[in-house]
């Protein structure tokens, strides 16, 4: 599912076959990054879109005009190429942030278009996706780093807090003498050269890891989000903490992908 689902965001073109309805929407609004997947009836991404957003810090919408226009421009872009009219969708949150902060996210979509939108927050998103039965899944971000622990396939503890991606942009445009939108794909072109200097960073995302994850510190971890996708990351993690680290491929999918998963029913 993930390779198919970032051939199609490499590709951003329409299926070649009629999309079988109904289909499920999933709005991923993003530090960075605003994803739109759709999914098929039979749960298989048929669309996969991106556009920088900017809109939101830390989780918290900080631009609801830019926010708006963002995911009104993917929804309606998916919709001219699927052919189909996407009247619902869900979106997500990190785990823990207040009430009113996880509902202006609906709100965003809502006021794009969306009549029926339901909220699921970023771990178990990604759980939807893994199915992790006994494990940690870590949610990296943008902003924030969310945890949840998993046994038996069920959530026994779920915690967020503030560092992610941005964070570490931000150490490394600093030390490179380089510009935020450089530092980005700077770190995945250049890992060799910014892992040494990301590592400190990494430390302190590993210490919240750790002290999300008390009392289980045995259990893998299990890292989606597209913050940690830098060769030689999870290597880092797994020594500091001691502990087995597990990657999967186009990790920053993962979630939007789950998003998706747990939307209503957006077209017949």
């Amino acid at each position: 599912m993930l390779d198919a689902a970032a051939a199609l965001l490499a590709g951003s073109r329409a299926p070649d076959v009629p999309v079988r309805t109904p289909v499920r929407v999933g709005v991923d609004l993003g530090t960075a990054n605003c994803v739109l997947v759709v999914l098929d009836a039979a749960g298989e991404p048929v669309w996969v879109d991106a556009h920088p957003s900017g809109a939101l810090a830390d989780g918290v919408v900080v631009d609801f005009a830019k926010a708006i226009a963002t995911v009104r421009g993917l929804k309606q872009r998916a919709e001219r190429a699927l052919g189909v009219e996407l009247t619902a969708a869900a979106t997500a949150y990190p785990p823990c942030i207040p009430v009113a902060d996880a509902r202006a996210c609906a709100y965003v979509c809502e006021a794009a278009g969306f009549d029926d939108v339901a909220l699921v927050d970023e771990v178990s998103a990604a759980q939807a996706v893994l199915g992790i039965d006994d494990g940690v899944v870590v949610d990296v971000g943008g902003g924030s780093t969310g945890v949840g622990v998993f046994a038996g396939g069920e959530l026994v503890a779920l915690d967020d807090r503030a560092g992610g991606g941005h964070h570490l942009d931000l150490v490394l445009a600093g030390a490179l003498g380089i510009g935020i939108a450089e530092a980005e794909p700077r770190k995945r072109s250049h890992p060799g050269e910014c892992l040494p200097i990301l590592t400190p960073g990494l430390h302190r995302i590993a210490e919240s890891v750790r002290a999300m994850t008390t009392g289980r510190p045995d259990l893998p971890l299990h890292l989606a989000g597209g913050a940690l996708m830098l060769p030689g990351a999870d290597r880092v993690l797994q020594s500091y903490l001691e502990r087995p680290v597990v990657t999967y491929p186009h990790a920053l999918l993962i979630t939007p992908l789950g998003i998706a998963a747990e939307a209503p029913e957006a077209a017949a």
